[in-house]
């Protein structure tokens, strides 16, 4: 597979001290990728031109196309075209409405009503974990998720997102979309057989329903953000078991759901 140029160089006009001078400054790569599933064009989805195999593997899990690895015969890449072959060991037939329709269903056999994809409802279980982390491995995680990122370093124009122990980064991605990275860490997870339910993620964007969702098809029982998360996220962070925190950031946090995995003293009741 030849690799594509994650970022370009190119002349910008920076103005600075009022005058504009020309300057060379790398400008991170948007790059299609059309995926075919047993021949049949499923998706195209814009991405950073790296990691394209794990991203692949992780978008048809999310979208409920297979459950593991395992399913996938081949994965044929080409990045001169863009695109993405994947043939699996069963037959598949694409229902457009499948992916696209949207129900009620009540998550975890609660009363709440709850609206999901249907692939969603699919893919997405209850998390059951007893990992627990303290309020300094938060800080700790989130300043090295930061750190690792050279293309963030770079250019300022991608997501950033990592698997983790309670005490350690074990893998990172970034791309220009924050759903590609969690996508990517997800077909990493299902290519190499990692357990994740005692694993969490850290996560440089803000908690949606959609972010939390792909946490909760990981597998994560805690996602730690540096952003904000918004009402419905909370809402199925609750229902499926997920500890949410955010904003982490200059020495401060905030516990958002099941508090109790976070460890710092004495947490409010």
């Amino acid at each position: 597979m030849h690799e594509m140029p994650i970022t370009i160089s190119r002349s910008v006009a920076k103005y600075r001290d009022s005058a504009f001078t020309l300057e060379d400054d790398e400008i991170v790569a948007e790059y299609p990728l059309t995926i075919f599933v047993n021949d049949q064009e499923f998706a195209t989805v814009v991405c950073t031109p790296a990691d394209l195999e794990e991203l692949t593997i992780g978008f048809l899990a999310s979208e409920g196309v297979i459950r593991s690895a395992s399913e996938v015969k081949q994965i044929a890449i080409d990045t001169g075209k863009g695109f993405a072959y994947v043939d699996l060991h069963q037959a598949f037939k694409l229902q457009q409405s499948f992916f696209t329709k949207r129900r009620i269903t009540s998550c975890c056999g609660k009363s709440r009503q709850s609206f999901y994809f249907y692939s969603d409802a699919r893919a997405a279980k209850p998390v059951d974990s007893q990992l627990s982390v303290s309020v300094e491995q938060c800080f700790h995680l989130m300043d090295v998720l930061q750190q690792s990122s050279q293309i963030h370093r770079q250019t300022g124009g991608v997501h950033n997102a990592a698997l983790c122990s309670g005490q350690e980064m074990l893998v990172s991605y970034s791309d220009i979309g924050r759903h590609n990275a969690l996508d990517k860490i997800y077909g990493y997870c299902l290519r190499e057989g990692i357990e994740t339910s005692d694993k969490l993620l850290v996560f440089s964007g803000r908690i949606s329903s959609e972010v939390l969702l792909k946490a909760a098809k990981i597998g994560a029982a805690i996602l730690l953000s540096k952003s904000a998360p918004t009402d419905l996220a909370l809402q199925m962070a609750e229902e499926l078991g997920i500890t949410a925190v955010g904003f982490i950031r200059g020495g401060k946090l905030n516990v958002y759901t099941r508090p109790e995995r976070i460890t710092a003293g004495t947490l409010p009741g």
